[in-house]
């Protein structure tokens, strides 16, 4: 009975595997560095779980009794003894960092370190994620975009399934949209005509000029008016970012109804004078 108590000493029952512990280094092994952790036996810290980052010498980032949080990851041995990690606590400090941004919609920077079929693998803050294709702003040559910056928002976050999932295009589309504004003038090139209307690329954002918004007298043929290429003025009449829709009016910048259909350079030339009596239509 003597022998068992004295064993049950060793064990030291307020420290549990997923607490997070102060402690500093006392000494340096091979193999990893022994933690003061206040327990009765020092704690022990494997070299792999020093850091995010591969290293081979952990007193280069873990000077002796310098106090630091370590997460516990495996309960006492048989001497008593915990094993920590500052590797695992650092990655829960990026998991609950990335739900806070997530559930503030914070857009974020990504390097990407690989591509696939399915769209690009990025570092986030040390850990891995995904951008799938359809939520890149440009699609065509992934490979190129190997070693890049990117911004993004996160779409799905599961820390139990390691998995992290974002968006470069909604990303970019909402820096476009805190920098657009309904009457403001905006210039772009048409990047596609449809029988409803004019798709104006904006420095990479889609926007449409309905044809109900080129002139107040009816068109006959979008075609006739327009080119692919082809440089443009409007007034931004109306943004809805949920849905990523900007549209457009050149309407409002003429003098008289068909103004658009008999002289649009016109138009185009003044659009800068015109843009006051343009925006007060839309207050």
């Amino acid at each position: 009975m003597e022998d068992f108590e004295k064993a049950l000493e060793q064990f030291d029952y307020e420290f549990q595997r997923g607490q997070v512990v102060q402690g500093k280094v006392i000494s340096y092994e091979t193999d990893g560095a022994f933690v003061d952790i206040g327990a009765k036996s020092p704690a022990f810290l494997p070299l792999q779980e020093a850091s995010l980052r591969r290293i081979t010498d952990i007193s280069l980032i873990l000077p002796l009794n310098e106090e630091r949080e370590f997460l516990i990851i495996k309960e006492q041995d048989a001497d008593g003894q915990v094993t920590v990690s500052l590797r695992q606590f650092e990655i829960k400090q990026v998991w609950d960092n990335l739900a806070d941004m997530q559930s503030s919609n914070q857009s974020l920077q990504v390097r990407v370190t690989g591509t696939n079929k399915g769209g690009v693998t990025v570092d986030v803050q040390g850990l891995q994620g995904f951008i799938p294709r359809s939520h890149l702003a440009g699609r065509d040559d992934l490979e190129s975009l190997k070693g890049s910056t990117l911004t993004a928002v996160i779409l799905e976050l599961n820390r139990d399934r390691n998995k992290l999932v974002l968006s470069n295009r909604l990303a970019t589309r909402s820096v476009a949209f805190s920098q657009l504004e309904v009457g403001q003038l905006v210039e772009g090139k048409v990047s596609g005509i449809r029988p409803f209307g004019v798709f104006v690329d904006l420095d990479g954002t889609s926007a449409l000029l309905h044809i109900n918004q080129i002139s107040k007298n009816y068109i006959e043929s979008l075609p006739a008016l327009f080119q692919v290429g082809q440089p443009i003025k409007a007034i931004i009449a109306d943004l809805d970012e949920g849905r990523g829709r900007i549209s457009l009016s050149t309407k409002v910048l003429e003098n008289f109804p068909g103004e658009m259909l008999e002289n649009a350079a016109t138009v185009m030339a003044e659009a800068g004078s015109r843009q006051e009596r343009a925006r007060k239509m839309f207050q």
